[in-house]
């Protein structure tokens, strides 16, 4: 099944504290609100991000009744563009901010850790980003707020992943598979409203995978 099908790809690693290889990415009712809440866990709208993880592997077993649709933008793209709309915000989007491990640190780790959106690695462009979770990063007393250039430079960060000339929409139907690099892509997911039959909710199939060097 997706498990097969992701070995020929990379190593399933772990998506959650509790060591899960294979996640399920359904609504169950969780609240937004609450900031140990993973949001892939809830039927509201995602905003663009990145997983944990080289790339992410999804299965589509039933759509929703309506909405959930899936959107991917490209990292190098959003930079280019905030260099060109507010060249001097591009800076920040360098500088280490504090994001929130919701509840998944590992053993011994801050609840919060500290990296940039954007970083380089052998001259490649890559990025990091959850902005529910930079900003409730703030319950704990000891990180590090965001400065005002900082939070201005995420503002415009999220202004242009929404323009849709943008980011690339798409609608995923049972047996459809959806591969994404982390690194180098940011990926979305609209809100979206079940059936009232729980067999016939909206369930997608998740891994993690490190490719082979």
């Amino acid at each position: 099944g997706a498990a097969e099908l992701g070995r020929h790809l990379g190593a399933p690693v772990s998506q959650n504290a509790r060591g899960h290889l294979l996640g399920h990415v359904c609504d169950l009712g969780h609240d937004v609100a609450d900031p140990t809440t993973r949001l892939y866990q809830t039927n509201q709208r995602q905003g663009f991000h990145t997983d944990s993880a080289d790339v992410v592997a999804l299965l589509c077993l039933r759509a929703a009744a309506s909405g959930g649709r899936s959107s991917l933008a490209s990292a190098a793209t959003v930079f280019n563009e905030v260099l060109a709309r507010a060249p001097d915000l591009a800076e920040a989007l360098f500088e280490p901010v504090a994001t929130d491990h919701r509840g998944e640190e590992p053993p011994g780790a801050r609840p919060w850790f500290e990296i940039p959106v954007l970083s380089y690695v052998d001259d490649r462009l890559t990025v990091i980003y959850q902005r529910r979770y930079i900003e409730s990063a703030a319950r704990f007393p000891e990180a590090p707020r965001l400065t005002d250039r900082q939070r201005a430079a995420l503002d415009m960060f999220d202004a242009v992943l929404d323009d849709p000339s943008i980011h690339l929409e798409m609608d995923l139907e049972p047996g459809d598979v959806q591969l994404v690099h982390n690194h180098q892509l940011l990926h979305d997911r609209t809100g979206f409203v079940d059936d009232p039959d729980p067999a016939r909710r909206r369930h997608l199939l998740r891994l993690w995978l490190c490719p082979p060097i």
